[in-house]
């Protein structure tokens, strides 16, 4: 007679029928509870996920995306890894995805619309849903994309995908508020990139709130969305004659306030400076910059949610936008101009 060698009872693979049968629930609720756990009832899924915890059960990835006809993977591509705005962003939405048992991966255009376009479409054949965040692309381009996989935009309003934008007009509102109140009549705009939608929404919004307060503004550019864009566009703003400057993000802002160092130039005694985006290091320069916040958690948490949602199919394909608001956030770049001290 051969001899038999029992396989212990312990080191054999918790499966999910076993789960199920210890929870006393269906194989089929099992997996509903861990891959999408809003479609089952709180008891059952705190039951489910007790029991998996507790017998050690590790889902077969391969298997539950053959299963479900999915990769279990979501992409993002943002305009620039390298930028600080776009950091945080990534992380919040690498976060909430793992949460929901999705692998991420992250692409990076370098701020180059065909660049991005080629990225959407390769990915979307590799992925079950994609966050563009501050896409460049037109909207017909976006179309495409969005027809092939689920879409979410973040930091833009789009027609052709739902979309997690930005209300600028509280934060500019008070950043222009701020710096007529401490007496600057001309002030200086500093643009981002020409193709970018929150470039267009900011300028536009500047310009209606200066002429609100009877503020001059003097639009430059555009210019590289990077500390380098700034450094350069100090010099023109200068010659300009303003005695504040709108910088159109951070990295433009500290690229401002470097070059206005060379030259001399004293922030803000002589000259103010306001940024966009609140970036960690905003608060960090010497001196702190004022500027205006974006909850770029927020709207990367929100983004998320509503992609995961889409692929649950537990929000209609095309909900309504959401817009969150930003705000000023006032440190030590901003004063009373020079003129006007006696």
């Amino acid at each position: 007679m051969d001899d038999v060698t029992e396989v212990p009872e312990a080191s054999r693979p918790v499966t999910i029928h076993m789960v199920a049968a210890s929870a006393g629930v269906s194989a089929s609720t099992v997996s509903r509870a861990l891959n999408f756990p809003e479609l089952v009832k709180p008891g059952t899924r705190e039951r489910v996920l007790e029991t998996v915890e507790r017998l050690g059960y590790q889902p077969n990835r391969a298997a539950r995306s053959l299963a479900l006809g999915r990769t279990a993977s979501l992409g993002l591509i943002v305009p620039d890894i390298a930028n600080p705005f776009f950091a945080p962003f990534a992380k919040v939405v690498q976060a909430r995805v793992r949460e929901a048992n999705y692998a991420l991966f992250l692409a990076d255009t370098d701020e180059n619309p065909s660049t991005e376009v080629e990225l959407a479409l390769a990915m979307s054949q590799q992925v079950d849903g994609l966050i563009l965040c501050s896409p460049r692309m037109p909207g017909r381009k976006l179309r495409t994309i969005a027809a092939r996989t689920p879409v979410v935009v973040a930091n833009r309003l789009s027609r052709s995908a739902p979309s997690i934008a930005l209300d600028y007009g509280p934060g500019i509102q008070q950043a222009v508020a701020h710096v007529h109140a401490l007496g600057h009549r001309r002030c200086a705009f500093l643009a981002g990139p020409g193709g970018s939608w929150s470039n267009r929404q900011r300028l536009r919004t500047f310009r209606a709130q200066c002429e609100s307060y009877g503020i001059e503004l003097v639009v430059l550019g555009p210019y590289e969305p990077v500390f380098s864009g700034g450094y350069r566009g100090a010099d023109e703003a200068l010659a300009a004659r303003v005695t504040a400057i709108f910088a159109y993000n951070d990295m433009v802002a500290l690229g401002v306030m470097s070059r206005l160092a060379d030259r001399g130039v004293r922030v803000p005694d002589e000259v103010s400076v306001v940024g966009f985006d609140d970036i960690e290091v905003a608060s960090m320069t010497s001196p702190p910059l004022t500027t205006v916040a974006i909850p770029v958690e927020a709207v990367a948490r929100a983004s998320a949610a509503l992609l995961l949602s889409l692929l649950a199919e537990t929000t209609p394909q095309r909900p309504a936008a959401q817009e969150l608001a930003t705000r000023l956030v006032i440190r030590n770049t901003t004063g009373v101009p020079k003129e006007d001290r006696t």
